[in-house]
């Protein structure tokens, strides 16, 4: 069986001629720019103009929203084969798409669709989704930043890190707790907009891999934001929250399989260059990977397909990304290992998949996290 029939099995025809469309335009404009953006840590602004031109940063969005109405199966094999060419670009997609519209989509009014999803959808704003604080990661319920009620607007003070697309996103949605003693059951979420008054951002974070993409601090100072603002129902942001993570995660799992099979591409590529090392430890290797990765696309895709039919997706969302996202790792270690000592350097980007590899078993709940999920999902708590 060949590596495009691996890839291609669990998609129709549909799909599949909208992953020649993406290959097309990732091999013209996202691999020649990869390991640039990686080595210099800048944000491709043009890029994300043409890939918003094509409408593919609203993908699953009905039309009527701003969006290509495409199913979520569409926009996950998008992420995986943008993430398969670089992740920086896979992650910032997967953010803005799982995490901002998403939730306005879901939770949003008819005002709030109109004035914050449409652009976002049509690609002309980027979004963030400020949940990870200073003190409050996996324990999202330990929020930290606080809101009042003052007349017809809400006052924000706190702050929120590791935000991907921090620094370059129009639109933020942000959870906040009115009462810290209440817990899960004191938050609401919130919309932002970038120039709201006692609104600030820091500058951008450096981090292990994903250097491509923008991560940064979010600051409330004072922050006044309209009533109307509010996503939701008040003291529901929580609940909010949790459910843009189901979806969320599958987004990732797919951002890992992606860069899994880049890693595995290089292998291949790599090995049919040099004859002399096809000996049957590589062979193997290869076998394990593409196996692995073959594994992961299963539980991405039947995550995907369960929610364009509807479902809840909480544990297959939790699946998908626990086992993508360590796929992931043991594939892009063994893609560096078959390298040899080149594996190492910048030279193949085997390098730089596996740096990017990590922060999939930490961003949107970590690999612990996941197996509570699920193991509450099953067994229950």
């Amino acid at each position: 069986m060949s590596e495009n029939r691996l890839i291609s099995a669990l998609s129709d025809d549909e799909h599949e001629r909208f992953r020649n469309e993406l290959q097309e335009f990732i091999e013209a404009e996202v691999k020649p720019i990869a390991a640039k953006i990686d080595r210099s840590e800048e944000f491709p602004v043009d890029l994300f103009k043409k890939i918003g031109a094509r409408g593919w940063l609203g993908i699953p969005i009905p039309k009527e929203f701003g969006g290509a109405g495409m199913d979520n199966l569409s926009y996950i094999i998008a992420v995986e084969e943008f993430s398969r060419a670089c992740g920086s670009t896979g992650i910032t997609i997967a953010a803005h798409t799982s995490l901002v519209e998403a939730p306005i989509y879901a939770k949003g009014t008819k005002e709030q669709r109109e004035k914050y999803l449409i652009p976002l959808a049509r690609g002309e704003h980027l979004g963030a989704f400020g949940l990870t604080e200073p003190n409050a990661g996996s324990d999202a319920g330990g929020t930290e930043t606080m809101v009042r009620l003052d007349g017809d607007q809400y006052v924000v003070n706190g702050s929120k890190r590791f935000i991907t697309n921090a620094n370059f996103a129009e639109t933020i949605i942000f959870t906040a707790s009115h009462d810290r003693s209440k817990g899960t059951r004191g938050i609401s979420a919130f919309i932002v907009e970038k120039d709201t008054p006692g609104f600030s951002r820091g500058a951008p974070l450096h981090k292990l891999g994903l250097k491509g993409s923008d991560t940064g601090e979010l600051f409330f100072e004072d922050c006044r934001i309209p009533k109307e603002n509010i996503l939701g129902k008040e003291y529901e942001g929580f609940k909010v929250f949790m459910e843009t993570l189901d979806g969320g995660r599958i987004s990732i799992g797919a951002l890992a399989l992606g860069e899994a099979q880049g890693a595995l591409d290089s292998c291949i590529k790599f090995l049919r260059e040099h004859t002399l090392q096809k000996s049957q430890w590589h062979q193997h290797v290869i076998a394990d990977m593409a196996t692995e990765i073959s594994a992961a696309r299963h539980l991405v895709y039947h995550a995907a397909r369960l929610k364009d039919q509807g479902f809840t997706v909480t544990t297959e969302g939790a699946m998908a990304k626990l086992y993508a996202s360590e796929a992931c790792m043991r594939v892009t270690s063994k893609a560096i290992q078959l390298h040899g000592t080149e594996g190492a350097t910048p030279r193949f980007p085997v390098e730089r998949m596996f740096r990017e590899a990590k922060l999939n078993e930490i961003g949107e709940g970590t690999s612990e996290i996941q197996r509570v999920v699920i193991a509450r999902q099953i067994v229950g708590r």
